[in-house]
């Protein structure tokens, strides 16, 4: 006797949970961030509580390795963003010296951005009707749109690439208002909106369509903390909009404190991140 589905959870087009019965009997609920981050799928006899049963311990290696990686990355990488605004703000006002930190913050969420996506690409999927995860082999890419954790960290992976456009060109001098504004400020703004984007399939995703608090999950906060961060980097992205009649800024302390306090964020995040693993 085949396996039957019971139920499907998600947002639109998109599955993050689902249940069904086995063949041999009992019920087995895979969802999609707990596989990819975890290795994790509950199964267990009908009318009790299923138990946590873990993929192989190749698998599990390969996960904690990549969300070590991702979640050092993030930390680092938002520190580096809380220095260098620090130094916009309150340092000797030198340029260039805001913008190597930032770069090199960059390149750290370029890596967690790519070692996030790793980890969805890789992650462990489910065997048919067996009740349990089955590991492929090795992937350095993937195009899965149809998979709501792989477009939410392809869109990150994305707007850290967008990010490092906008950081690259702040080394340039001697730009007009309308050349700043077109060269550092739209992508700076370009890469907010995909962060934002990718913040809220992963709320879609851990909360499984159905947007609420999830306070006891420790997955929901990381996303919470992070999207917080995006919509603070969003506000900070606005508010450098070079005006190009003055060539001011329209805010630079809300334009600092932004920056600062989003990527203070992204650090804690990051630090929750190093939990969230098998």
């Amino acid at each position: 006797m085949a396996h039957t589905e019971e139920r499907a959870e998600g947002a639109g087009p998109f599955t993050t949970r689902l249940s069904w019965r086995l063949a041999g009997g009992g019920i087995a609920i895979w969802e999609s961030r707990a596989a990819r981050k975890r290795g994790v799928l509950r199964v267990g006899p009908e009318g009790a509580e299923p138990t946590s049963q873990y993929a192989d311990e190749e698998t599990l290696h390969r996960l904690r390795t990549l969300n070590a990686v991702a979640a050092t990355a993030f930390t680092a990488g938002g520190a580096l963003f809380v220095l260098g605004a620090a130094l916009a703000q309150f340092g000797s006002g030198n340029p260039t010296q805001s913008a190597t930190v930032y770069f090199v913050g960059g390149l750290f969420f370029n890596t967690g951005a790519y070692a996030s996506l790793l980890q969805t690409i890789n992650a462990p999927r489910r065997a048919g009707g067996a009740g349990a995860l089955a590991t492929r082999r090795w992937r350095w890419w993937s195009y899965e749109p149809m998979r709501i954790d792989w477009l939410s960290t392809f869109v990150l992976f994305a707007g850290t690439v967008v990010f490092g456009i906008n950081l690259l060109d702040s080394f340039l001098q001697g730009l007009s208002a309308q050349q700043v504004n077109r060269l550092i400020w739209a992508p700076d703004v370009v890469g907010c909106l995909l962060f934002l984007v990718s913040g809220h399939l992963a709320l879609l995703e851990v909360s499984h369509g159905r947007p609420g608090l999830r306070l006891r999950s420790l997955g929901w906060w990381i996303v919470a903390v992070n999207q917080l961060g995006s919509a603070l980097f969003l506000v900070s992205a606005l508010a450098d909009f070079t005006e190009p009649r003055t060539g001011n800024l329209v805010n630079v302390a809300v334009a600092n404190w932004g920056t600062m306090t989003g990527a203070a964020c992204f650090s804690i995040g990051g630090v929750l991140q190093l939990f969230e693993r098998p």
